[in-house]
Protein backbone atom coordinates (compact mmCIF):
# COMPACT_ATOMS: atom_id res chain seq x y z
CA UNK A 1 0.00 0.00 0.00
CA UNK A 2 1.37 3.35 -1.06
CA UNK A 3 -0.43 6.39 0.30
CA UNK A 4 0.36 10.06 -0.20
CA UNK A 5 0.11 12.99 2.17
CA UNK A 6 -0.36 16.62 1.11
CA UNK A 7 2.43 17.93 3.31
CA UNK A 8 4.40 17.20 6.49
CA UNK A 9 3.14 18.82 9.69
CA UNK A 10 -0.49 18.83 8.59
CA UNK A 11 -3.21 17.80 11.04
CA UNK A 12 -5.15 15.17 9.09
CA UNK A 13 -2.00 13.51 7.73
CA UNK A 14 -0.51 13.23 11.21
CA UNK A 15 -3.59 11.34 12.42
CA UNK A 16 -3.55 9.09 9.35
CA UNK A 17 0.10 8.12 9.70
CA UNK A 18 -0.43 7.43 13.39
CA UNK A 19 -3.51 5.28 12.70
CA UNK A 20 -1.70 3.33 9.97
CA UNK A 21 1.17 2.68 12.40
CA UNK A 22 -1.36 1.29 14.90
CA UNK A 23 -2.77 -0.99 12.17
CA UNK A 24 0.65 -2.17 11.00
CA UNK A 25 0.25 -5.59 12.70
CA UNK A 26 -2.95 -6.06 10.66
CA UNK A 27 -1.12 -5.15 7.45
CA UNK A 28 1.72 -7.51 8.43
CA UNK A 29 -0.77 -10.39 8.96
CA UNK A 30 -1.94 -9.79 5.40
CA UNK A 31 1.63 -9.70 4.05
CA UNK A 32 1.05 -6.08 3.01
CA UNK A 33 3.92 -3.60 3.02
CA UNK A 34 2.97 -0.02 3.87
CA UNK A 35 4.72 3.09 2.56
CA UNK A 36 3.74 6.71 2.98
CA UNK A 37 4.80 9.51 0.65
CA UNK A 38 5.09 13.26 1.03
CA UNK A 39 6.84 15.83 -1.15
CA UNK A 40 8.86 17.07 1.83
CA UNK A 41 12.47 16.23 2.68
CA UNK A 42 13.93 13.43 4.79
CA UNK A 43 14.87 16.06 7.40
CA UNK A 44 11.28 17.30 7.60
CA UNK A 45 10.06 13.70 7.85
CA UNK A 46 12.43 13.06 10.76
CA UNK A 47 11.11 16.10 12.66
CA UNK A 48 7.49 15.22 11.80
CA UNK A 49 7.99 11.69 13.15
CA UNK A 50 8.17 13.10 16.70
CA UNK A 51 4.88 14.94 16.20
CA UNK A 52 3.23 11.79 14.89
CA UNK A 53 4.25 9.97 18.07
CA UNK A 54 2.61 12.72 20.14
CA UNK A 55 -0.52 12.70 17.97
CA UNK A 56 -0.82 8.92 18.47
CA UNK A 57 -1.81 9.45 22.11
CA UNK A 58 -4.89 11.46 21.07
CA UNK A 59 -6.11 9.63 17.96
CA UNK A 60 -5.94 5.89 18.69
CA UNK A 61 -2.62 5.57 16.90
CA UNK A 62 1.00 4.58 17.30
CA UNK A 63 4.41 6.12 16.55
CA UNK A 64 5.59 5.85 12.94
CA UNK A 65 6.80 2.29 12.19
CA UNK A 66 6.92 2.11 8.39
CA UNK A 67 8.82 3.95 5.61
CA UNK A 68 7.85 7.47 4.61
CA UNK A 69 9.17 8.39 1.17
CA UNK A 70 10.68 11.85 0.75
CA UNK A 71 9.57 12.80 -2.76
CA UNK A 72 10.81 16.41 -2.80
CA UNK A 73 11.51 16.24 -6.54
CA UNK A 74 7.87 15.05 -6.98
CA UNK A 75 8.84 12.24 -9.38
CA UNK A 76 6.65 9.63 -7.68
CA UNK A 77 3.80 12.09 -7.06
CA UNK A 78 3.75 13.11 -10.73
CA UNK A 79 4.13 9.50 -11.96
CA UNK A 80 1.06 8.42 -9.95
CA UNK A 81 -0.96 11.59 -10.62
CA UNK A 82 -0.87 12.70 -6.99
CA UNK A 83 -0.55 16.47 -7.47
CA UNK A 84 -3.79 18.36 -6.69
CA UNK A 85 -5.06 20.02 -9.88
CA UNK A 86 -5.58 23.73 -9.27
CA UNK A 87 -3.80 23.62 -5.89
CA UNK A 88 -0.20 24.33 -4.98
CA UNK A 89 2.14 22.12 -6.99
CA UNK A 90 3.73 20.84 -3.78
CA UNK A 91 0.54 19.41 -2.27
CA UNK A 92 -0.25 15.82 -3.11
CA UNK A 93 -3.75 14.39 -3.26
CA UNK A 94 -4.67 12.19 -0.29
CA UNK A 95 -4.39 8.99 -2.39
CA UNK A 96 -4.11 5.29 -1.62
CA UNK A 97 -2.73 2.73 -4.06
CA UNK A 98 -2.96 -0.98 -3.35
CA UNK A 99 -0.44 -2.75 -5.56
CA UNK A 100 -0.67 -6.53 -5.94
CA UNK A 101 2.15 -9.07 -5.96
CA UNK A 102 1.90 -8.96 -9.77
CA UNK A 103 2.98 -5.26 -9.57
CA UNK A 104 -0.41 -4.10 -10.89
CA UNK A 105 -2.51 -1.46 -9.19
CA UNK A 106 -5.56 -3.16 -7.67
CA UNK A 107 -7.17 -0.12 -6.03
CA UNK A 108 -6.93 3.66 -6.16
CA UNK A 109 -8.74 5.79 -3.59
CA UNK A 110 -8.48 9.57 -3.46
CA UNK A 111 -9.79 11.77 -0.69
CA UNK A 112 -10.06 15.55 -0.43
CA UNK A 113 -7.43 17.26 1.71
CA UNK A 114 -10.01 17.93 4.44
CA UNK A 115 -11.14 14.31 4.88
CA UNK A 116 -9.11 11.66 6.66
CA UNK A 117 -9.00 8.20 5.17
CA UNK A 118 -10.78 5.20 6.67
CA UNK A 119 -7.96 2.71 7.17
CA UNK A 120 -10.34 0.04 8.50
CA UNK A 121 -11.94 0.18 5.03
CA UNK A 122 -8.53 -0.18 3.41
CA UNK A 123 -7.82 -3.31 5.50
CA UNK A 124 -11.27 -4.63 4.46
CA UNK A 125 -10.42 -4.08 0.78
CA UNK A 126 -7.09 -5.89 1.19
CA UNK A 127 -8.97 -8.85 2.72
CA UNK A 128 -11.35 -8.84 -0.25
CA UNK A 129 -8.52 -8.60 -2.79
CA UNK A 130 -6.65 -11.51 -1.21
CA UNK A 131 -9.78 -13.67 -1.01
CA UNK A 132 -10.96 -12.97 -4.55
CA UNK A 133 -7.47 -13.52 -5.99
CA UNK A 134 -7.30 -17.04 -4.53
CA UNK A 135 -10.92 -18.16 -5.07
CA UNK A 136 -13.41 -17.62 -7.87
CA UNK A 137 -15.60 -15.32 -5.80
CA UNK A 138 -16.49 -11.66 -5.44
CA UNK A 139 -17.43 -9.76 -2.31
CA UNK A 140 -20.81 -7.97 -2.10
CA UNK A 141 -21.45 -4.45 -0.85
CA UNK A 142 -20.35 -3.82 2.74
CA UNK A 143 -18.71 -7.27 2.91
CA UNK A 144 -16.53 -7.95 5.93
CA UNK A 145 -14.16 -10.85 6.55
CA UNK A 146 -16.28 -13.88 7.45
CA UNK A 147 -19.38 -12.71 5.57
CA UNK A 148 -20.76 -14.75 2.69
CA UNK A 149 -19.37 -14.15 -0.80
CA UNK A 150 -20.65 -14.51 -4.35
CA UNK A 151 -19.46 -17.04 -6.91
CA UNK A 152 -18.29 -15.13 -9.99
CA UNK A 153 -20.57 -15.47 -13.04
CA UNK A 154 -17.77 -16.97 -15.17
CA UNK A 155 -17.95 -20.14 -13.02
CA UNK A 156 -20.66 -22.40 -14.42
CA UNK A 157 -22.64 -24.69 -12.10
CA UNK A 158 -20.66 -27.83 -13.03
CA UNK A 159 -17.38 -26.18 -12.04
CA UNK A 160 -19.01 -24.57 -8.98
CA UNK A 161 -20.04 -28.04 -7.72
CA UNK A 162 -16.36 -29.02 -7.68
CA UNK A 163 -15.13 -25.74 -6.19
CA UNK A 164 -17.91 -25.45 -3.59
CA UNK A 165 -18.93 -29.03 -2.69
CA UNK A 166 -21.00 -27.84 0.30
CA UNK A 167 -23.23 -25.98 -2.13
CA UNK A 168 -24.48 -22.44 -2.38
CA UNK A 169 -27.66 -20.42 -2.15
CA UNK A 170 -29.04 -19.12 -5.44
CA UNK A 171 -30.40 -15.61 -4.86
CA UNK A 172 -30.84 -14.91 -8.59
CA UNK A 173 -29.55 -16.99 -11.52
CA UNK A 174 -26.52 -14.68 -11.62
CA UNK A 175 -26.05 -14.41 -7.82
CA UNK A 176 -24.88 -17.57 -6.09
CA UNK A 177 -23.95 -17.00 -2.46
CA UNK A 178 -21.43 -19.23 -0.70
CA UNK A 179 -20.25 -19.22 2.90
CA UNK A 180 -16.84 -17.64 3.44
CA UNK A 181 -15.95 -20.41 5.91
CA UNK A 182 -16.34 -22.99 3.11
CA UNK A 183 -13.41 -21.37 1.31
CA UNK A 184 -11.06 -21.81 4.26
CA UNK A 185 -11.33 -25.63 4.41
Amino acid sequence: MLFSHPKDFTPVCSTELSRTAALKPEFDKRNTKVMGLSVDSVGDHAMWENDIGDVAKHFNGAPLNFPLIADNDKKVAELYGMIHPGELDNLTIRSVFIIGPDKKIKLILSYPMSTGRNFDEIVRVIDSLKLTASHKVATPANWKRGDNVIIVPAVKDDEAKKLFPDGWKTVKPYIREVKHQDLEK
